[in-house]
């Protein structure tokens, strides 16, 4: 297998693309709202690095860009991949990748909205 190929399934955020557009062309904003917590130029890199390895196509329509795997590049991989995708282990595994990943600010949660005293929302 090339080192290129390697070394784009090495990343787990590149994995993620791949289980993203596995069974279903999608779009980079697509992929990119799935992926919330990283930037779609962070998205566009790793597109492009798994579109240089030759493991996913992609074609343009208009102004959007859409992505489909290429499984058959992946050679005896592919199965493994698909394995992995389909164990509960690995996708807490994959979470905690993504999160150790993952750079800059961290997202807040919104704080829950406070009521009145008496439940309700209004005055007297």
């Amino acid at each position: 297998m090339q080192r290129t190929v390697l070394q784009a399934i090495a990343s787990p955020r590149r994995q993620e693309i791949l289980r993203l557009v596995w069974d279903e062309e999608r779009s980079a904003g697509a992929i990119h709202r799935a992926m919330d917590d990283v930037t779609f130029g962070a998205v566009s890199l790793q597109l492009k690095s798994l579109e240089d390895a030759g493991l996913v196509q992609s074609r343009a329509d208009g102004k959007f860009r859409f992505y489909r795997a290429k499984r058959d590049a992946l050679g005896p991989l592919a199965v493994v991949l698909k394995r992995m995708w389909d164990d509960a282990l690995w996708r807490l595994k994959l979470a905690a990748e993504l999160e150790q990943s993952r750079r800059g600010p961290r997202r807040r949660r919104k704080p829950a909205k406070k009521r009145g005293p008496g439940g309700g929302g209004g005055g007297s």
